[in-house]
């Protein structure tokens, strides 16, 4: 069987998102060819296709379009399914209580603009985990994120969706003069916040 994926246009990680949705749906041996317009998201098809022991291969079929082709074999099986089984971590990371803490509308430092796009992309990446975090907190700058007129709201509603909590900072968003504007999740507190951090067992802040 043979899949095509278009992934023209897409910003990372959807290329590699679309692409995985498409291998799953192979459900045994078969081809993904997936199509994108940077080099930048054929690079990271192939250490993906390299890390879960795909056949890969990629070309230029266009100014600004390339082709990567990945071979879904029998053999092919996930990167734990290689690690011996007296090397796994015997607890189960689903009960790990894991905070994600948004402090800005932009991840990372440089530029607002592509900071504002890497931030969309981190929290629909987080929608397509297997697991996801118990809590996200978003405080000062990262208040704007869960209020009218986010591109977020959608990826966070679908994470609300599947059980992950959802806080904005009450105070951060009357600052900002937010606080009829909140469109997912529930209002939180200082107390609550350093709660949740304190007692997390790993923190993310993208």
């Amino acid at each position: 069987m043979k899949k095509t994926v278009d992934a023209i246009g897409d910003a990372c990680p959807i290329p590699v998102v679309k692409t995985k949705n498409a291998i799953k749906e192979l459900n045994g041996p078969g081809s993904v060819e997936t199509l994108v317009d940077n080099e930048i998201a054929v690079q990271n098809l192939t250490k993906m296709a390299n890390q879960k022991g795909y056949a890969v291969r990629s070309e230029k079929i266009a100014e600004d379009q390339f082709r990567v082709t990945m071979e879904i074999g029998e053999g092919a099986q996930d990167a734990a399914d290689d690690i011996p089984e007296e090397c796994l971590v015997v607890q189960d990371p689903r009960k790990k209580n894991v905070v994600v803490a948004v402090t800005s509308a932009t991840m990372g430092t440089g530029n607002d603009e592509l900071g504002a796009v890497l931030m969309k992309g981190f929290l629909f990446a987080l929608t397509q985990q297997d697991i996801l975090p118990k809590t996200i907190l978003f405080y000062n700058g990262g208040a704007t994120v869960t209020t009218e007129g986010s591109a977020s709201i959608d990826d966070l509603k679908s994470l609300e969706a599947q059980g992950v909590e959802i806080l904005t900072c009450g105070t951060c968003l009357n600052y900002y003069k937010l606080s009829d504007k909140l469109q997912v999740g529930g209002v939180t507190n200082m107390y609550e916040i350093t709660e949740r951090l304190t007692k997390a067992d790993l923190v993310v802040r993208p």
